[in-house]
């Protein structure tokens, strides 16, 4: 015996250092492919996000400019000022009502072709108008249609730097009679590139030359962005460090964004590391254990897959086949209980064949039942109301009409309650144009339940009873319908407040419907209560409870059974 029990706790140990083993290696696999990814992925999208941020917010700002430089330069205020010098305030207010509305600032000017400054928003300043003389002014009058953009740093007072220009020719009677320039401010476009997500952001013109960055370890020769890219065009080199570049052009290729983030690990990345630590090794837990469980029964799993199967099998699971390859006895036991399956399977098959063929003919004949009592009634409402109000008249026959086609239509066995809501509806519209204000009734069916399948015209008996019998001892009779989904179920719920039914007639109905034939006069609760049964099972049917002289209330209960779904084989 301990010969044996050594050899088993042997295979045991064997195969726990065989299984464990196989997780343990996946796991430092994953953090190895983690750790070299992850970096990589996070500075790649942090840097991409950056880019798109800032890009919307540049797209935005260009826009705006060069939209508004387009419309200063064919403002008729503008050129009025420029012909006779007066009503500068409405330039100056133009500008400003602008100015003020932008996230950007910038100054303004007016030059015309002679070269006056004729308005500007910083002090005059001999070498900064120099500039805009020999060096915008030129460039706009390259191509004057245009609106000229580009970078060039320019100091002016107060140690306050512009860093863009936009520029524009003034024409009337096309002849150039002034310039426009706008000149964006460093300081604002520094504010708009300070981003969480990426360590350096450069902003760029289209020759690269730097409008603005948030470090000065990016800027070379003249001013230019030029980034050394490694051997495999992958990363590039600033000075010492090394980062991932993601580069955004804004639409007309005018600006480009880039945005850099150093490769490096962080203390967020440890964390990152450790979170990952800590999931793998609970699922690592889970996994060892379930193993541990797997290698103690396998030499006893042939056996295992007899006992469940049989299990299976008590619960109903007609399909609980063992399918066992040892080469032994209990093969053989596997086989043999998978023979008697299958005998078994073939007479329930025969039962159910012969259950469905009774079920069918029983609902057929309990369909046959169903007939609307109160079409003679109707007829002779509608006798009257003919003479009196023709409008009305013929609301009738078409509400009977449609009451009367959906009645005998025999199709579908099962429906979408919102076609028998239909019917419901015109069928107490028809009353209710009888009783006038002697009936009053209200439905509230949700739209789960209206969009569920239930046995044809399940309703409409016990509606039917309610009218029939509720005006026994009532002048007046409310009836409320009710349907809601329950979890796997629909609910319904017909309220009356007529006469009522006496206890001793309310216990002789209960007790027919407990009973499986039906020799009484009370057919169509009977009827709907053999309907649900036959069709759903004993956990489905009706239930009725009632006061006499107060009211009556039937709860019908019938499986959920959404549109889309088979109901054929329910």
């Amino acid at each position: 015996m301990e010969i044996k029990n050594r050899k088993f706790k042997e295979k045991i140990r064997y195969l726990f250092l065989r299984y464990a083993f196989i997780p343990i290696l996946i796991l430092y696999i994953l953090f190895l492919i983690f750790i070299i990814f992850t970096t990589k992925i996070r500075g790649v999208n942090d840097a991409t996000r950056s880019g798109d941020l800032i890009g919307g917010i540049f797209s935005e700002v260009y826009d705006n400019y060069y939209n508004e430089i387009e419309n200063m330069a064919k403002s008729q205020t503008v050129i009025d000022f420029v012909d006779t010098h007066l009503n500068s305030n409405l330039v100056y207010e133009e500008f400003y009502k602008f100015n003020n509305s932008q996230k950007v600032k910038s100054t303004f000017h007016i030059v015309d072709r002679d070269g006056l400054f004729l308005a500007y928003t910083t002090p005059s300043d001999p070498h900064n108008n120099d500039i805009i003389l020999k060096e915008i002014i030129p460039s706009i009058n390259k191509n004057p249609k245009e609106v000229l953009t580009e970078a060039n740093k320019i100091k002016f007072p107060h140690d306050r730097y512009t860093v863009y220009t936009f520029g524009k020719a003034v024409y009337k009677d096309e002849e150039i009679i002034a310039y426009i320039v706008y000149q964006l401010y460093e300081e604002d476009i520094q504010k708009l590139i300070f981003v969480q997500d990426a360590e350096v952001v450069v902003v760029t013109d289209q020759y690269d030359r730097i409008i603005a960055a948030t470090n000065n370890i990016v800027k070379g020769l003249l001013n230019k962005f030029t980034p050394e890219y490694t051997d495999s065009m992958r990363y590039v080199k600033i000075r010492d460090g090394k980062y991932h570049m993601v580069k955004k052009t804004l639409p007309g290729d005018n600006i480009n964004i880039y945005t850099l983030n150093s490769i490096k690990y962080d203390r967020a990345t440890f964390i990152y590391y450790g979170i990952f630590t800590g999931i793998v090794s609970l699922l690592l837990y889970i996994l060892i254990n379930y193993l541990a469980e797997r290698m103690s029964s396998e030499n006893t799993k042939s056996i295992d897959k007899l006992l469940i199967a049989v299990k299976d099998l008590q619960k109903g699971n007609m399909n609980s086949y063992v399918n066992l390859d040892t080469g032994d006895e209990l093969e053989i036991l596997a086989n043999q209980y998978n023979i008697m399956l299958d005998r078994l399977n073939e007479l329930m098959e025969k039962n159910q064949e012969l259950s469905d063929i009774r079920r069918i003919n029983e609902i057929k004949q309990l369909r046959a039942q169903f007939n609307p009592h109160f079409i003679f009634n109707i007829l002779e409402t509608l006798r009257y109301t003919i003479i009196i109000d023709p409008v009305q008249a013929q609301e009738i026959i078409m509400s009977l009409s449609r009451i009367l086609r959906y009645s005998i239509k025999n199709e579908e066995e099962k429906v979408l309650f919102r076609e028998d809501l239909a019917y419901i509806e015109d069928y107490l519209k028809l009353h209710k144009i009888r009783f006038q204000e002697r009936l009053s009734y209200s439905i509230n069916i949700s739209n789960e339940v209206k969009n569920s399948y239930v046995p044809k015209l399940l309703l409409q008996p016990i509606i039917e009873n309610s009218i029939k019998y509720g005006y026994g001892e009532k002048d007046f009779l409310n009836i409320d319908i009710i349907g809601e989904r329950i979890d796997k179920d629909v609910v319904f719920q017909i309220k009356d407040n007529g006469s009522g039914i006496s206890e001793e007639e309310l216990i002789l109905i209960k007790n027919i419907l407990d009973s499986g034939e039906n020799l009484s006069k009370h057919t169509g609760l009977y009827n709907i209560h053999r309907r649900l049964i036959l069709s759903y099972g004993k956990d489905y049917g009706i239930e009725i409870d009632s006061v006499y002289g107060q009211g009556t209330i039937v709860v019908v209960k019938s499986p959920y059974l959404p549109y889309g779904r088979e109901v054929d084989n329910v």
